[in-house]
């Protein structure tokens, strides 16, 4: 019997967890004989009791290593069945995952696996040279598992090690909260902003089904690097409705013929990849006959690719709008697409939107202003970095950086970045990055990274650079010198030599929409 003065127990948020293994185990059970992935690079077909099975080894054999709980798993590995594979084992046992980059150089991937305190790396032979890096350096490595023929000797071949190892499901006690795997953005200088995805957040990228009008005889190709969010997000998705996972690297004539051979009904691009098939000369609209949708991520769609995708590939675009430390916040549909074409959408279920001004009040519809979000896939914040928390993580909102407005009906429009960052073929790079390293180069007096607008790349990375006036510097030498600092996608693709100093602001900031107008003028 309770009386007026107690307070009942706060009860528990679910007796049940929303797990990254759970996700698997399920699809298995209900979906065993169903064919979970076609890796194309390797020619495989792998059920989805095949699949679990080999996650369990995977899992198993990683325990039996006497791990500590929360162990760093780095892995770096090409879109194929094992980087899948390894995804999943990691959140069975209750590690934690380090995807890493494998467009970085190999002095940048040593810096991650040595600042995350990886004990294992999982390696695909197709980066041989980027492990001999590693190898022949000091890292916090105790074991490396080998994907592909002729493992080094200091090596466990990745085959061999999970036929070793026990099938049955890993008894092992994962919570909601739990660190399944870190996410790396693009850094401005040293090493990229790092954020940890719980278990939780993973499994509720599932929110994004109403709005994508997903269906679980879909047949998904996924050409995203699953060594990011939205790569393995899709990937998950599969695997949640037991739909069939086609996984292949990006290669314009392969992805064409895989549309065809196997029966693509759903993809994910972003518009560098269609203006790469667009612009394919053996483009052969029937190969894409079987496509019910294109889903576009990762950059701002230019109207000029948007209906040319829709002329020549598919006519059903669906647009969604979020960061990865967000998940998907809004998406576009086909229907949306019809009345409102320049916006990027509605919020999806469970994800709040606003636009508001800078002292955070909302701004009236139609006005512009920063966009903020928050959803069950968002993060909570930065590892170590206190200083852009405070900044981007405000009263229960993540403030993206990006200027936008919403209209009377909610639709959202994307009207530029407040942030200095270029997003060129769907990749992240921070000018002030790119500027540090063009900084080392001798002849470099000064210098501006931005970027400029680009039909294939989205935007592509742009470089001021001011010279002495006798200097015989060409856009070559520039990214010859800063090659070996940056990942090739970071370099500057358009290179500009002037002998006036750079425009600045009275504090010394430099004036960069100027230089963006005199650039595009000329471009």
């Amino acid at each position: 019997m309770t009386t007026g003065n107690t307070v009942p127990p706060k009860p528990a948020r679910a007796l049940g967890k929303m797990l990254g293994g759970s996700v698997l185990q399920t699809s298995a059970a209900r979906y065993a004989q169903r064919e979970a992935i076609c890796c194309v690079g390797t020619g495989r077909r792998i059920t989805y009791a095949q699949l679990n099975e080999r996650c369990n080894r995977l899992a198993n054999g990683l325990l039996a290593r006497s791990l500590p709980r929360g162990a760093v798993v780095a892995f770096l590995c090409s879109n194929r069945a094992e980087i899948i594979e390894t995804y999943f084992a990691i959140a069975k046992a209750g590690f934690v995952g380090l995807p890493l980059n494998y467009r970085l150089a190999p002095r940048e991937v040593e810096t991650l696996v040595n600042a995350m305190k990886a004990s294992v790396l999982i390696c695909d032979a197709r980066f041989a040279e980027t492990y001999d890096h590693l190898r022949s350096s000091s890292t916090s490595l105790q074991h490396v598992l080998w994907i592909g023929k002729n493992a080094p000797s200091s090596c466990l071949s990745y085959e061999e090690f999970i036929a070793a190892s026990s099938a049955a499901e890993p008894v092992v006690e994962v919570e909601e909260h739990d660190t399944f795997y870190y996410n790396l953005t693009s850094g401005t200088t040293g090493l990229p902003k790092s954020y940890a995805l719980t278990q939780y957040n993973a499994v509720t990228l599932d929110s994004t089904r109403v709005g994508f009008d997903r269906k679980s005889d879909d047949v998904f190709l996924n050409v995203f690097p699953a060594f990011g969010r939205v790569g393995f997000g899709w990937s998950l998705i599969a695997v949640l409705m037991g739909a069939r996972n086609v996984l292949m690297d990006f290669d314009v004539g392969q992805v064409l013929s895989t549309i065809s051979r196997e029966r693509v009904t759903f993809t994910n691009l972003v518009p560098t990849m269609a203006a790469l098939l667009l612009k394919y000369p053996d483009l052969d609209t029937s190969q894409l006959s079987t496509l019910r949708a294109i889903v576009f991520v990762g950059a701002m769609l230019p109207a000029t690719i948007r209906d040319q995708s829709m002329a020549r590939l598919c006519p059903y675009l669906y647009e969604g709008y979020g960061l990865q430390e967000t998940g998907f916040l809004t998406v576009s549909t086909p229907e949306d697409r019809a009345a409102k074409p320049d916006s990027v959408g509605r919020a999806v279920m469970f994800a709040d939107v606003r636009v508001v001004d800078p002292q955070g009040n909302d701004v009236a519809p139609g006005e512009i202003g920063e966009i903020i979000g928050r959803s069950p896939n968002g993060i909570t914040g930065y590892l170590d970095n206190p200083e852009k928390n405070a900044e981007v993580f405000r009263d229960g909102w993540f403030y993206s950086g990006d200027l936008g407005r919403l209209d009377q009906d909610g639709h959202l429009y994307i009207c530029g970045r407040v942030k200095d960052m270029i997003i060129s073929g769907g990749q992240n790079v921070h000018a002030a990055e790119v500027e540090a390293a063009l900084l080392t180069v001798p002849g470099v007096d000064d210098c501006a990274v931005f970027g400029l607008p680009d039909d294939t790349w989205g935007e592509s990375v742009a470089a001021a650079i001011v010279v002495a006036a006798d200097s015989r510097m060409t856009a070559d030498d520039v990214q010859t010198a800063c090659r070996e600092q940056l990942a090739g996608f970071k370099l500057p693709r358009r290179v500009y030599f002037q002998h006036d100093p750079l425009p600045r602001t009275p504090t010394g900031k430099v004036q960069k929409f100027l230089l963006v107008e005199r650039h595009s003028r000329q471009s």
